[in-house]
């Protein structure tokens, strides 16, 4: 039975640290923004005389979502997650490096951002949507793992196998919830959201990639949240429900009404 032992710290520089967590992020945003560049160069010449965004215009939308990323994020874990606490302790909300992000917040952060940004240039919002929607799963893939080196959001006790014990948790062996997330929201959603974005074209019809992403991460999220612990000072709604199951119905049935939003029209 392997125990976790990974050191959330990648380099200690004394007095600076660069921590895997914040790694994660920095290699989620620039592997993410080459790759999108990537996918508007690729869709340049279409058949279906779609307007696409400019590289330029795309570059500059990063930094919107970077904000959008962070602040949602950490809003969203401080408002869903622990509001009592930081309610309490509000300086402890501006001390990113103590972890504590939530992806819904992030996704609500996103949308906003582009939102703005869209109604700044007078463009389509899901032309910009559709896109961060085919490279999101990247920067989600390299969060989970970053979870799963902190030792943090682990699973529920199993006898399986493959079964990690988490010494935050206790002696207990637990699913690595966070590789199933991470093979999940990340590996398997990129294959499936680029497959549909690109050789299915649908990249090309606005609004259904964003949609399809927003349905699918939903799916696998709440998959996933059967075999991961709850928060501890959260616990589970009517014995079974966690927030981060609420949090994706809503999503799911937020990808339902875009399509047939779109299916109207």
């Amino acid at each position: 039975m392997f125990t976790h032992n990974f050191d959330p710290v990648f380099i200690d520089f004394g007095l600076f640290q660069i921590k895997w967590y914040s790694l994660a992020y920095i290699l989620g945003i620039v592997i993410g923004w080459f790759y999108a560049i990537k996918i508007i160069k690729k869709t340049e010449n279409n058949e279906y005389h779609f307007k696409q965004i400019k590289k330029a215009d795309f570059d500059d939308l990063v930094i919107y979502l970077l904000f959008g990323v962070i602040i949602g994020g950490r809003l969203g874990y401080v408002i869903f997650y622990n509001i009592e606490y930081y309610s309490q302790n509000f300086l402890e909300i501006f001390k990113l490096w103590q972890g504590g992000m939530s992806f819904h917040g992030g996704l609500i952060g996103v949308i906003f951002s582009i939102f703005f940004y869209s109604k700044k240039k007078g463009e389509n919002f899901f032309k910009y949507s559709d896109i961060v929607s085919c490279v999101a799963p990247i920067g989600i893939f390299f969060g989970r793992i970053a979870n799963f080196i902190n030792g943090e959001l682990y699973g529920k006790v199993s006898s399986l196998p493959w079964a990690i014990i988490f010494p935050n948790a206790d002696s207990s062996p637990r699913h690595p919830s966070q590789i199933y997330e991470a093979a999940l929201e990340g590996l398997v959603l990129f294959l499936i959201i680029n497959y549909l974005a690109l050789k299915k074209k649908l990249l090309f019809k606005p609004a259904y990639i964003s949609a399809i992403f927003l349905i699918l991460y939903s799916i696998f999220r709440i998959f996933s949240e059967n075999f991961r612990e709850a928060d501890k000072h959260l616990g589970y709604f009517f014995e079974y429900i966690s927030l981060g199951i609420i949090l994706s119905l809503v999503t799911l049935l937020a990808g339902f009404f875009i399509i047939l939003l779109m299916k109207k029209k």
